[in-house]
Order: C-alpha cells, then structure tokens, then sequence
C-alpha cells in the first residue's frame, strides 16, 4: 500500500526529512538534488519499491559527498577513498558507484594522482624513485600508473634531490670518514635511490673518501 507524504522538514545537515502519514519517523532523508527530481512534496505518493530506490540514491550521494569532501582536502586514491568510507560505514555497493562517479566526473584518477605524488616527493621529500614506486603501491595504485609515475620523474631532479640530501645528512653522521660514508650511502638507499645517484651524491660530499669506498664496495646496493 502506498504511503502518503506528509510533512517535509530540513534538518541541521542541510537534508530533507521526509515523513508520510502514520510513520512517526522520517522515511527518508535526501538533498535538495533528489527533492526536486523525484517531486518528494506533501501528497506525493510513495511505494516500498520508490522508497528503496530513493534511499539507494540518497546513500550513494552521500558517499559520494563525503569522497570529494576528502579529495578537496589532498589527493587521494581509489584504494584510499574505499577505506574511508568503510570507516564511515558506507556499504561497499554504496561506495562503488560514489567512487565512479566522481572517477567519470574526473576528480578521481589514480594515473594523475600517481605522476603529481612521485613528482612533489622526487623535488620536495629527498626521495628516490624506488622509495616513491613502494609508497604508490601502498597506497593502492596499480603498477602501471605507479611504474608510469616513476618514469616521468626528471631524472636531473633526482640527482639534485639525492645530493642535497647527502649534503644535509652527512654533518650529522659520526665516526671515522669510511664508516660515515658507508652510513651515508645506506640512508641514500634507504631513500629509494638507485647506486648510480648513491654514488653520485656521496661523491659530492665526501670527496676522496667515497672513491675509497667504492674501491671497497660499499655502494653495493
């Protein structure tokens, strides 16, 4: 039997409460978007059917809601966007189609999140592209985007980045020339830079006492 709405009340969240006749809760709660395109006025007529569909909706739409309300904050990806909204307790049926919205509207993209992640820690963080490909893949990119990510890296940045690093570190490293070099080299790689830039960057730092190193294979990655 179809229900009769009643009375439509805004709450303190901005939504509808719609109420029918004989329910004393609200049988749905919808944004103003959903008001209008299903006519949800005093007197509309609603069936369980129209009533679950509507409810779909309004769910997906405020899933979809709470993603770009994260995204507008900092990037993030699809794998990450998921996890929030489960922790916010938005069914996985829900979820899906918020997040492929909002990847149709193209304010999701994983590939685009990938290339500007890798570029600002490759310039910023002193971090090599071997570091950057593991963080990416943590953070649910695929491999393709995340090897794609890494291929674009400026390859001069990195050495710039890796020197600098070097240069940073090394004052604070202590013992005997030889082992500060071999520490040196150790957080170089710890950074995720491959043995070309380690030996690069420990040269620029350390002189005569990095060839030495080398001769003694402590770049050995």
């Amino acid at each position: 039997m179809p229900l009769k709405v009643s009375a439509v009340e805004r709450d303190a969240k901005g939504r509808y409460l719609i109420y029918c006749e004989g329910e004393d809760e609200p049988v749905l709660a919808v944004r103003e978007d959903l008001l209008v395109r299903h006519r949800l006025l005093k007197g509309t007529e609603l069936d369980e059917n129209r009533i679950a569909e509507i409810a779909r909706e309004a769910d997906e739409d405020e899933a979809y809601r709470a993603a770009m309300a994260s995204l507008g904050r900092g990037g993030r990806t699809r794998k990450e966007l998921e996890a929030l909204l489960r922790r916010k307790g938005f069914a996985e049926r829900v979820a899906r189609p918020a997040l492929d919205r909002l990847a149709r509207e193209g304010w999701l993209d994983d590939g685009r999140y990938a290339r500007e992640f890798a570029r600002a820690r490759a310039e910023g963080y002193y971090k090599g592209r071997n570091l950057i490909r593991s963080e990416l893949l943590r953070r649910g990119v695929s491999r393709s985007d995340a090897d794609e990510a890494i291929r674009v890296i400026d390859p001069e940045t990195e050495r710039r980045a890796a020197v600098e690093a070097a240069r940073k570190k090394w004052p604070s490293l202590r013992g005997e020339k030889r082992d500060r070099v071999r520490k040196l080299a150790q957080f170089l790689y710890r950074r995720g830079y491959a043995a070309g830039i380690v030996r690069e960057a420990v040269r620029a730092v350390a002189g005569d006492a990095a060839s030495e190193a080398e001769e003694a294979g402590l770049f050995d990655d």
